[in-house]
């Protein structure tokens, strides 16, 4: 199954906060995700629309 990518409006950047650490978040448009430094959690855009659950989001190394 292919996931087609739609494009992330960048001005939700200036409302959404990661959940964890309520830090304010960095787009990463290669991986289509949210990143937050603080909390090391990269959360996934999925059709656009950003996941903001901890359970979903990626840990980085």
């Amino acid at each position: 199954m292919t996931e087609t990518t739609i494009d992330f409006d960048r001005r939700m950047l200036e409302a959404l906060i990661c959940p964890r650490s309520h830090t304010t978040l960095t787009y990463d448009a290669d991986r289509q995700e949210l990143v937050s430094a603080s909390a090391n959690l990269a959360y996934p855009i999925r059709n656009g629309i950003p996941v903001m659950l901890v359970d979903e989001a990626r840990a980085l190394v």
